[in-house]
């Protein structure tokens, strides 16, 4: 009795090679377009910021956070009170990443957001009252006198916590040179929160240490 065996044939096993080809490569492309996407997200973030300072400066004369007549020129804002005494001296004071609600550096989003600039609750004491980047990182600003990144200069830092490595330094070729430990925009650990403006700034790292799957906080300098 003949015996009659079937199987695939090598037509049909090159079909199914080519449908799995389209298909992982469908997933990678997925992927990069939203690894694309979440760096253009953190990089608005960056962007953004020095508008929201330049709006307010345009309308009251004044920088947020560190306006001492904010509650006179915005019905709702509160006026910060720590640092003690620097008001209305032209410098954001107090830490990237504060805790204290009467910090100029923390008052600075309710200011920029009750004036129309930027989005987000005006009650200080909400619980998400400070700004989340794309991975869930807090961002915060302070003064350059205050850097929390040794050799980062500029008038003003911004910082963003919790940035993939990967993307820290994909961040790092959009908006600066390619280098996490050099320019203008630059990587260091996460930071604990309220870091004390007397603390040391720490040394960054540079973008051959930076391990993709751990997370930074990324500054920028403007």
């Amino acid at each position: 009795m003949k015996n009659n065996q079937s199987g695939f044939t090598l037509v049909e096993i090159a079909i199914v090679l080519v449908i799995i080809g389209l298909l992982l490569g469908g997933v990678l492309k997925g992927q990069e377009l939203i690894n694309s996407a979440k760096v253009k997200n953190f990089a608005t973030d960056f962007r953004n910021i020095p508008l929201f300072i330049y709006g307010y400066q345009d309308k009251f004369k004044a920088l947020p956070g560190d306006d001492a007549a904010a509650a006179t020129h915005i019905t709702g804002a509160t006026n910060a009170t720590t640092p003690t005494g620097v008001q209305g001296n032209g410098v954001i004071n107090g830490a990237w990443n504060t805790t204290t609600q009467t910090d100029e550096s923390f008052v600075f989003w309710q200011h920029v957001r009750l004036a129309g600039l930027a989005a987000g609750p005006t009650t200080v004491t909400a619980t998400d009252y400070i700004p989340k980047n794309a991975d869930g990182g807090i961002i915060g600003i302070t003064s350059g006198t205050a850097t929390p990144i040794t050799g980062l200069r500029g008038t003003y830092i911004i910082c963003s916590q919790g940035v993939l490595g990967k993307f820290a330094k994909q961040l790092d070729i959009t908006m600066d040179d390619g280098n996490t430990a050099t320019g203008s925009v630059q990587a260091m650990a996460n930071q604990a929160a309220n870091q004390s403006s007397a603390v040391a700034a720490v040394p960054t790292t540079g973008t051959g240490g930076i391990d993709d799957a751990q997370s930074y906080t990324v500054c920028m300098a403007f």
